[in-house]
């Protein structure tokens, strides 16, 4: 019965209680950017919008190019009774060549929409990124916090597996209470349900984790578990002018308010003519008596924009409108990114004070309590129930610090995402 005893009470002065991590902080850190590197390399939605980006980039060139000349090939004025070429002057071969020039300006204004949609583009590619950096450090916080959970749980197991043999040892010499073991025997069936549940998400967890990184969901991975708390040290104003000049979100809607701008100059182009020129080159039959010289013409046209107040006004009203809407857009997606910035600060403070609490308060209690309730029920001076809830009470806190740990390093990935920006390396 001492040596169990003994053994309880060293276990329990081993038992996981959280630090400050720092130990494991750089190799902890090392394997999440490696996830995350591996996730930016190979995920598939990333790679689809870097072929956008080169799709985008083959446009400007095509958007400023002339349209392909056109040739055309005539036969003009040839008598039906006869079908000879020859027998009438006006009969004529007639090869033409023309070529439509938009009227100046516009083709570099095309050319600058296209460039405005790679912008976009690549826009949308680093709003990705932000994605799925965010997930995948959502996704290895939480499997970290399932590996803890899953340390402190089989520790506890081990010693309600000896809170068992006590009680029974005790029953069995009648010093102990029915009740007390078959209680150790519950607390002992409920910790390994939890287990089960834990090895569960587990595999959840390395499964999204393996997903990013366009890996096969039951492929093995080695986590570093224990999360090292990240300091936060920014302001909310701080944040949202990070965000205002980082988030791509907000960089993407400007680009495509200046693409409307450009496009209302381009609708304000078309109220001026296009060119057309061209070249005609006719070739005359001769007889034997007359020699019939060929024909060289030329001309030059333009569209007349008559209906512009139907067609062109109505495109230029569209465009400027279209610009009103790309600020007003902008104007709500920063409002809404400043108001979740603000929302995930104060968060992250409540976080902080509760961690604090915990690591302070709570847990320091707990544990003396459990020592305590040990120490008087080696010499029967607390009954069996009293130290089986304090071992439960430190149990459940400690679950409830890494609970608490992973939702504050989560909650500075949504910050990040947020803010546009890497703070927290």
């Amino acid at each position: 019965m001492k040596s169990i005893r003994t053994f309880i009470c060293l276990a329990m002065l081993m038992m996981v209680f959280p630090g400050s991590g720092s130990t494991q902080e750089n190799p902890f850190k090392l394997v999440l950017q490696g996830f995350i590197e591996t996730a930016l390399k190979n995920n598939p939605e990333l790679k689809a919008f870097q072929h956008r980006i080169k799709a985008a980039q083959e446009v400007p060139s095509q958007a400023s190019s002339l349209d392909d000349p056109i040739l055309e090939f005539q036969l003009k004025n040839m008598p039906v009774n006869t079908f000879d070429l020859s027998q009438e002057s006006a009969t004529q071969k007639q090869f033409t060549l023309s070529q439509k020039l938009p009227y100046p300006g516009k083709r570099g204004l095309k050319s600058e929409i296209a460039e405005k949609n790679i912008d976009i583009t690549q826009q949308d590619l680093q709003e990705a990124k932000l994605t799925i950096t965010r997930d995948v450090k959502l996704a290895f916080y939480e499997l970290c916090f399932v590996l803890s959970a899953m340390t402190i749980t089989k520790e506890n197991k081990t010693l309600l597996e000896q809170f068992v043999l006590i009680t029974e040892s005790k029953y069995s010499v009648g010093k102990g209470l029915q009740q007390d073991v078959l209680k150790a025997q519950v607390e002992l069936s409920k910790i390994m349900e939890r287990l089960i549940e834990l090895e569960k998400l587990e595999g959840i967890e390395k499964a999204k984790l393996n997903s990013l990184m366009n890996l096969l969901p039951q492929e093995a991975l080695t986590i570093l578990h224990g999360i090292a708390k990240t300091d936060f040290n920014y302001t909310v104003q701080k944040l949202q002018d990070i965000a205002e000049e980082h988030r791509p979100l907000l960089s993407k809607i400007r680009s495509l308010k200046a693409r409307y701008g450009i496009s209302k100059k381009l609708a304000e182009k078309e109220y001026y003519p296009d060119f057309n020129i061209g070249f005609k080159y006719s070739q005359r039959e001769g007889t034997r008596l007359i020699d019939r010289p060929d024909l060289v013409s030329a001309f030059v046209g333009i569209n007349i924009p008559i209906w512009y107040k139907t067609k062109q006004s109505h495109r230029v009203s569209e465009t400027a409108y279209k610009v009103e809407m790309a600020g007003e857009t902008y104007n709500k997606a920063k409002n809404q990114i400043f108001l979740k910035i603000k929302e995930l600060v104060d968060r992250e403070r409540q976080g902080i004070k509760t961690l604090q609490l915990i690591e302070q308060g709570i847990l320091p209690q707990a544990r003396q309590s459990l020592e305590s309730a040990l120490a008087g029920y080696t010499v029967d001076k607390l009954d069996f129930l009293t130290l089986l809830n304090n071992q439960v009470t430190l149990f459940n806190w400690q679950i409830k610090y890494h609970r608490e740990l992973t939702d504050y390093e989560k909650n500075l990935a949504m910050i990040e995402q947020s803010a546009g920006k890497n703070l927290f390396n």
